[in-house]
């Protein structure tokens, strides 16, 4: 089922999420929900709190549907490792229609539980990385837009805030 994806200015999104105690039936459908939400949105990554379920839970998808080897379901994940730097633009699914550069891990490690409950371990390299970090962020309540600084962030926000007002967001 596509589930709608809560957007910017959300109080969900602004706020950490909660592990997840048992990996059960409903925990599972929660996944398959975010898969196919992430592939019709279409997005490379999607956060539970994204769908409105404030669960640490991410699932990532760089091929955006196309092999199923690249789909990565994480559970109560933690970071093991971050290391370099890269300055990249990304967007999101919850701030649709804009871009900016973000400051990411060049390297991330990530670990945490599969959609069966079984622990594992992903590492990310580039756009993993980001992806990682983005993920993660999320389930920490944060947005890349929080990430930003002075004018680039100032005029996101009022864009929004104006869309917003005119009933377009």
């Amino acid at each position: 089922m596509i589930r709608p994806i809560l957007r910017y200015g959300q109080s969900l999104l602004q706020q950490p999420a909660f592990e997840v105690s048992v990996v059960d039936e409903d925990v599972e459908r929660l996944v398959d929900d975010m898969i196919e939400t992430m592939h019709a949105a279409p997005g490379v990554g999607l956060a539970a709190t994204q769908v409105g379920v404030s669960m640490r839970l991410f699932v990532i998808d760089l091929s955006v549907g196309r092999r199923v080897s690249d789909l990565i379901v994480m559970i109560n994940p933690i970071f093991v490792e971050r290391e370099g730097m890269q300055l990249e633009e990304e967007g999101c699914l919850s701030v649709p229609g804009f871009n900016a550069t973000v400051v990411r891990p060049a390297r991330a490690v990530v670990r945490g539980l599969d959609r069966s409950g079984r622990e594992h371990t992903i590492e990310g390299r580039e756009l993993l990385a980001r992806a990682l970090q983005h993920e993660m962020d999320h389930l920490d309540g944060t947005l890349f837009v929080d990430r930003l600084r002075g004018i680039k962030k100032d005029l996101i926000v009022r864009k929004i805030h104006k869309l917003r007002r005119s009933g377009r967001w």
